[in-house]
């Protein structure tokens, strides 16, 4: 009995998450261009995107709709060969001095060589808290799922449903969760050779333009911000707001078995065991239980 329950609630979740906050998976439908027109296109009946990056400019397009908690996807097939110093991006953000947001980024590499995941969140417009990781598979040969989860909870990343990073909110305690902004979904190509490989040691090839990064089924399971009114209507525990459900408030046993496997063997960066960098004043999340 209680299985058939489970199944049944998970049937009823399922069916207002299709019903009440999917966005369509077309992109023309669901975002636009905002920059570098001539280097970007839409094909597939609007499944598909593409970006490009070349001498005169690179290329990024913007939802239309802001969203506050729930699942934001996408497949993504980054720049092969030698991408040094592309930075393919993709993350969700408010605006304004104060913004919120959600990032990966990925650095391109020399031929060879790992591409980096930059990870990173910004709260009240305040960053700094960078994790980076070498991917576990060659994200230039095919198509992988990265998506960003969030809900009133915790943040979670995630690479091919294996989480990788988890913010949980401490708001109560003083430290800022984004909770209150609606953030619109953001992905791009361009130039970042001041920092993003070896810290700007190695330059783009111009020779191997143009750099080209493809994506796909853009889904945002979520729900849509219609201005401060959502800032309740989002966070509110009903069975329409599916991300309130206490299966989505904490990782299983088993999805922290798979994220510490990530960590374990390819994490390369964590603000919070930079000692140097801030000085002695860690920040406070950093004390605090995230998993």
């Amino acid at each position: 009995m209680a299985t058939l329950q489970a199944l049944l609630l998970a049937l009823f979740i399922t069916s207002f998450v299709v019903d009440q906050s999917f966005v369509e998976a077309n992109f023309p439908k669901s975002m636009y261009i905002n920059w570098g027109a001539h280097h970007s296109s839409f094909a597939g009946n609007g499944e598909d995107l593409q970006l490009v990056l070349d001498q005169t400019s690179g290329s990024a397009v913007k939802s239309k709709r802001a969203f506050l908690f729930g699942s934001i996807e996408m497949l993504i097939k980054l720049v092969p060969g030698n991408s040094a110093g592309t930075v393919t991006a993709y993350y969700v953000t408010s605006t304004g001095d104060k913004h919120d947001e959600i990032d990966f980024e990925f650095l391109g590499n020399v031929s060879g060589q790992p591409y980096i995941v930059h990870t990173n969140i910004f709260t009240q417009g305040n960053g700094s808290r960078e994790q980076q990781f070498y991917l576990w598979f060659d994200p230039t040969a095919d198509f992988h799922n990265y998506t960003i989860h969030w809900n009133p909870t915790e943040v979670v990343w995630y690479i091919d449903n294996l989480p990788i990073r988890v913010f949980r909110n401490y708001e109560k305690e003083g430290i800022a969760f984004p909770n209150k902004q609606g953030m619109r979904v953001h992905a791009s190509l361009w130039n970042a050779d001041n920092w993003a490989t070896r810290g700007g040691l190695e330059k783009i090839d111009w020779n191997s333009a143009p750099f080209i990064a493809r994506f796909r089924r853009f889904r945002a399971r979520a729900c849509k911000w219609d201005g401060p009114v959502s800032i309740n209507q989002c966070a509110i525990k009903t069975p329409a707001n599916w991300w309130t459900s206490p299966r989505f408030s904490q990782l299983s046993s088993t999805q922290i078995g798979q994220m510490n496997w990530v960590r374990q063997n390819f994490m390369i960066y964590d603000y919070c065991k930079d000692t140097k960098r801030f000085k002695g004043q860690t920040p406070p999340e950093c004390f605090k239980q995230q998993f």
